[in-house]
């Protein structure tokens, strides 16, 4: 790291910060003016607006624009630098594209390294606690309406309900089936199962189990018994932005247990898992392009830059909408639909690179 390095870099940090400042100011002025009218309805404490919804509300989007955020800064502070023919005075004194892009890539590279710490640990919590006041001060109350719910609770156990209630914690007209191969082993039919919050365990009332041994039947009648299943309350509950709320960890166990149930919304805690890692990698990408495409001095002037690249930051997060949107409806592959934006604008940045004066 040469002087001129730390310059660049220096003021490439700060150029991003000064960016995410603004613009997280300014989503956070928008969202307040919008949801000002459900804090009164539902009487939120200014006390838990603040530390509880907009304290991890702020760390939350600034992390979200993040990339879009470095490819702004990138912009800006390269075509300032341009525009002053810094840039000229640079490659003139010997030094290669390449080399000057050198103090960008460290810089983008340090945040990403904090973007995949930060959305793999940190922001999680922090959504936890966000997310809870949104349900319980913003959000209508929550109730589950499905149906006929079937459940695969263990490898040869399946689960059925015909309607929960998430108020009450009660299911009704409940069977368990063991099934081993294409062959039914037991059976237990109740008229509800009760979660009880005190033993952690559910309580299933007026049931009947029938167990099946080759040609010999048992029944076994009874009023109650306490069971404990793979299955809790939690998985009745409101999954409103549920995978925003999960570490690495939980995030992998989450889709473990929906795999081994086959549950449908798996593509959605898969793209949320890929999506974190694609988030460093679009940093770096965003930035180099960013660079690319401003260094040159221009006569429509900073501002023409400024404003070119915002236009391709927006670009390429609509790309990236788009795409995941085809893979939630199960129409293109998780892992190429979070990939695909980086892919494409890193081809792009080829693309520029090749067309720099040599």
């Amino acid at each position: 790291m040469k002087l001129l390095d730390w310059y660049i870099l220096k003021r490439f940090l700060q150029t991003y910060v000064f960016v995410v400042l603004v613009i997280v100011l300014v989503v956070v002025v928008i969202d307040y003016t919008e949801k000002v009218d459900n804090f009164h309805h539902h009487n939120a404490p200014a006390n838990k607006i603040l530390g509880e919804y907009y304290l991890n509300f702020i760390p939350y989007w600034a992390n979200y624009i993040s990339p879009l955020m470095v490819f702004i800064a990138t912009v800006f502070l390269t075509s300032r630098l341009a525009a002053r023919t810094e840039i000229i005075a640079m490659l003139s004194s010997g030094i290669g594209f390449m080399r000057l892009l050198f103090p960008y890539v460290v810089g983008a590279s340090v945040l990403a390294v904090l973007t995949y710490f930060l959305v793999n640990y940190v922001i999680p919590r922090a959504n936890k606690t966000r997310i809870a006041f949104e349900v319980q001060y913003i959000n209508d109350a929550y109730t589950y309406s499905g149906r006929n719910i079937h459940l695969k609770i263990a490898p040869d156990v399946y689960a059925y309900l015909e309607s929960y209630n998430n108020t009450s914690n009660t299911g009704y007209k409940f069977t368990l089936e063991k099934i081993q191969g294409n062959e039914l082993k037991q059976k237990l039919s109740a008229d509800r199962i009760e979660w009880d919050a005190k033993k952690k365990k559910w309580a299933v009332y007026d049931y009947k189990v029938r167990s099946i041994d080759g040609q010999r039947e048992t029944l076994t009648p009874g009023t109650r018994m306490d069971t404990t299943l793979n299955l809790k309350p939690d998985d009745f509950g409101s999954d409103f932005n549920l995978y925003e709320t999960f570490t690495r960890p939980e995030l992998n166990r989450h889709i473990e247990l929906l795999r081994s149930r086959g549950a449908d919304g798996l593509e959605t805690y898969l793209l949320e898992k890929y999506a974190r890692d694609t988030r460093p990698f679009a940093i770096i990408i965003l930035t180099v392009i960013g660079v690319i495409m401003s260094a040159r001095k221009t006569r429509r002037g900073v501002g023409w830059q400024v404003a070119l690249g915002f236009m391709l930051a927006f670009t390429y997060l609509l790309f990236f909408m788009l795409a995941k949107g085809i893979a939630e409806a199960g129409n293109l592959n998780p892992v190429l639909a979070v990939w695909l934006p980086n892919l494409i604008f890193a081809g792009i940045g080829v693309l520029l690179y090749k067309t720099i004066p040599r």
